[in-house]
């Protein structure tokens, strides 16, 4: 596995879709559907690459263990084509404080999906029940 594969989010495949299917005009619909589409390739390249994610340390317990695998959030997907040079870092900016406004005024999550309230009596950190 390469150096820094295990942190990587922007695989070449992914930049080359994003460009091809990237235009100013995407209804947010749209820009969702094209954020589950890449999501869904990097969870492919990392599987069939056998990329695990780095091991970090817990703060809040102490615990060691895989970080969770990252994902592609619309916002990331927005900052994505300023990144790589598809709009200026204006129109990307603009872009980001449509969609959070947007996402707020719709009550979605990061993945433009309907948001769940978190449910109480969650422990601060998931594995902090674990044994062993």
């Amino acid at each position: 596995m390469p150096t820094g594969d295990a942190q990587r989010t922007w695989f070449p495949d992914m930049i080359e879709t994003l460009r091809a299917r990237w235009n100013v005009g995407l209804a947010f619909a749209e820009l969702i559907e094209l954020r589950d589409e890449l999501d869904t390739m990097l969870h492919h390249i990392r599987a069939e690459r056998h990329i695990r994610p780095p091991l970090i340390k817990c703060l809040q317990c102490g615990h060691v263990g895989e970080a969770a695998e990252p994902d592609v959030t619309v916002r990331a997907m927005i900052l994505s084509v300023g990144r790589f040079g598809m709009v200026s870092a204006e129109e990307a900016k603009k872009l980001e404080e449509r969609w959070a406004a947007y996402r707020k005024q719709n009550g979605l999550d990061l993945y433009g999906k309907a948001a769940e309230r978190a449910a109480a009596g969650v422990p601060a950190c998931a594995h902090s029940n674990l044994s062993g």
